[in-house]
């Protein structure tokens, strides 16, 4: 799928500041539709609480969040989920005593239309749904590579598996766009050389946009079509991944190694 220039979502000079400290300062960003982007940077640079901006669970002080075309600054978390905005957590956050085919049909109860009668009295209506659910949680256990895992507890799999089923879990919401925060976390490198090749499958397969927190550089090199850096709160760099491996303020900032070094450490 190729890209367009037309940002599914946009954020416009976003500032957030916790008493007197200034977690993100006047940050800009889009992500056009279609695209697979990455948001680096060293740690308490910022990149988490911008995440929790795009979807809700920080107000920004100040600037504005508009996706798909609406502004959603100060909407609820999941009615932006609900709207096509979804996310994963750096910290795994699966019901473990629910299977995973559970786990994924919880994150499609906002896409249901059966009521409390319906439910209840198990209608044909409600039957009908749920048969359908669950289908579509096996298409989306098997798209993640863990089909095989429907009836197994949550907390009974393995952490990589876990972290394929957190994804599953969001594309359930049929989302515009995914944001997943640091996904490789944990991985092995052949672990993460597989996740590479499933994000680009996330994007030309599901039709949607990606937006990656990692920091695994490898990863972030090969994935992304364009990165954008962060330190103490301010963007520092955007561009491709040749640009930004080859910026010093980035390899100052984010690396803190010599210019052939860090060129060499993300190769």
């Amino acid at each position: 799928m190729s890209t367009t220039n037309n940002p599914v979502l946009d954020a416009q000079n976003i500032s957030v500041v916790f008493g007197g400290l200034v977690a993100v300062n006047d940050v800009s960003f889009t992500i056009p539709e279609g695209s697979i982007v990455s948001l680096i940077g060293p740690n308490g640079a910022g990149k988490t609480t911008f995440f929790n901006v795009l979807t809700g669970l920080y107000q920004p002080t100040s600037g504005d969040v508009i996706f798909d075309g609406e502004y959603i600054t100060g909407r609820a978390p999941h009615k932006i989920a609900s709207g096509g905005l979804a996310r994963t957590f750096q910290n795994i956050r699966l019901f473990g005593m629910m299977t995973a085919q559970e786990n994924v049909m919880v994150a499609m109860h906002s896409k249901m239309s059966a009521g409390v009668w319906s439910t209840t009295f198990r209608t044909k209506k409600q039957k009908r749904e749920e048969a359908e659910a669950k289908e579509f949680a096996q298409e989306l256990l098997d798209f993640v590579g863990i089909g095989k895992t429907t009836h197994e507890y949550a907390r009974n799999l393995s952490y990589g598996d876990q972290r394929r089923l957190e994804v599953a879990r969001a594309l359930a919401l049929r989302p515009k766009v995914v944001l997943l925060d640091e996904p490789t976390a944990g991985m092995n490198p052949n672990e993460s050389a597989a996740f590479v090749e499933f994000v680009r499958r996330l994007r030309s397969e599901r039709g949607v946009s990606v937006l990656l927190i990692e920091h695994d550089m490898s990863v972030v090199m090969q994935v992304s079509e364009r990165i954008t850096v962060l330190d103490q709160g301010q963007k520092i760099a955007e561009g491709t991944p040749s640009e930004i491996k080859n910026n010093p303020r980035v390899i100052e900032a984010y690396l803190g190694k010599s210019g052939s070094e860090a060129s060499q450490n993300v190769n």
